[in-house]
């Protein structure tokens, strides 16, 4: 991919994925027929003037604005910030947008008080836990240990199965590694590499007593499930991501999307295959049976990341809902 304009790449990270987010809104819960039938096999890539989002993006500034509040990047000083965000994101008027139910039930549960162990929908592994956390790649100040649980707090006070926090964690590195420099075809590899690396490793400090659920019969158990699901979707991934693109659905080769590894898998394929038109690889990701807005949004996050603002059409930045916050957060982060 080339790499123009990296600097801002908190800025293209988080634009791309508002971008993604847009595009796919119109297509999500339509089959790809349908889809195809529109706006023939490279789906939607005329972004709409506004063009407006939906939940993914609306959750992931809740993330995003939680971070950028928070004095150090410690449990006791986010999960504050972040239970504040989710439940104002949960009351909105604008919050209209089809959100997922998990993420609605898990917010009402935090609403009544108590511990968010207690609120989090346990056997859950949506999307939701990965859609709204690229923001956590772009903290430049986070070490590899501190992206990590703070990816899985912000994944597990809704999502608390494991492989939604092992998703999220993945999908969080995915963004640093890219604005790292990280070469986007390396990815995949790398990623499933550390599945194996922290299989069972429990992070105690970032997530309490979660693991503690029916089935569960040790914090190692609890960890390894989520890794070793993860590792299986990235695996399936591999097996295709080398291949030229035959213009069909990508989601019938690395899964819909409606959970949160095979979302993470089919927004880096989308991604993988056409890395030099960003575009056109938004399009393709909005044009599945699946979570289309998920996969899409996921798909201008890690693009935006290792481009950075200057990949995207200079118009689509007037265009696009949110505009003001995303400037702000991504000029920051910048």
């Amino acid at each position: 991919m080339r790499r123009v304009d990296r600097v801002r790449a908190a800025s293209g990270s988080l634009f791309g994925l508002a971008y993604g987010d847009a595009l796919g809104k119109p297509t999500e819960f339509r089959t790809y027929a349908q889809i195809v039938r529109e706006h023939g096999p490279g789906g939607p890539r005329q972004l709409p003037d506004p063009a407006l989002v939906t939940d993914d993006t609306q959750m992931a500034l809740a993330v995003a604005w939680a971070l950028h509040d928070a004095v150090e990047p410690s449990p006791e000083e986010l999960e504050p910030l972040l239970r504040e965000r989710f439940l104002t994101w949960a009351k909105s008027p604008d919050n209209n947008r089809a959100p997922g139910m998990t993420c609605l039930t898990a917010c009402a549960n935090l609403f009544e008080g108590g511990p968010w162990q207690r609120a989090t929908v346990a056997g859950s592994k949506g999307c939701g836990a990965n859609m709204r956390v690229t923001p956590v790649g772009l903290i430049g100040s986070y070490d590899l240990d501190t992206l990590g649980g703070v990816a899985q707090l912000q994944a597990g006070m809704t999502h608390g199965h494991p492989t939604a926090l092992a998703a999220a964690e993945l999908t969080a590195l995915a963004v640093r590694l890219l604005r790292d420099g990280t070469p986007l075809a390396d990815l995949p590899e790398v990623l499933r590499d550390h599945c194996a690396d922290q299989r069972t490793d429990y992070r105690w400090d970032w997530l309490g007593d979660l693991w503690e659920r029916p089935g569960a019969t040790t914090p190692e158990d609890f960890a390894a499930r989520g890794w070793d699901e993860c590792a299986a979707a990235l695996e399936t991934l591999i097996r295709h991501a080398g291949r030229r693109d035959d213009g069909g659905d990508v989601s019938v080769l690395t899964g819909e999307g409606w959970v949160a590894e095979e979302a993470l898998a089919t927004g880096l394929l989308a991604a993988l295959r056409h890395p030099d038109d960003p575009v056109a690889a938004l399009g393709r990701a909005a044009a599945t049976n699946g979570d289309s807005d998920s996969i899409a949004c996921l798909a201008g996050a890690f693009l935006g990341a290792a481009g950075g603002m200057a990949i995207w059409p200079a118009a689509w930045a007037e265009r696009i809902e949110y505009a003001d916050q995303l400037d702000l957060l991504g000029t920051a982060w910048d």
